[in-house]
């Protein structure tokens, strides 16, 4: 992304999940919650899975969601 480019409002963000970081893929301004589809935006971005790649809502989220893949 240039500096010069303007920036669009609302994209979504595409985000390589790392164990204690995540790296930006491609820019934007939110991901999606795996389990409920919400927007999250990127500073509020706190709970993923590195190995299944999804951004989580909230701890709620991530927990019930490690739940039924363990299941």
């Amino acid at each position: 992304m240039n500096f010069l480019e303007p920036r669009q409002a609302g994209r979504e963000a595409v985000i390589r999940y790392l164990d204690a970081d995540f790296q930006i893929v491609r820019e934007g301004d939110f991901v999606r919650c795996a389990a409920t589809g919400a927007a999250i935006p990127l500073p509020d971005l706190r709970y993923w899975n590195v190995s299944l790649q999804r951004a989580y809502g909230s701890a709620e989220a991530a927990f019930t969601a490690h739940i039924m893949t363990r299941s």
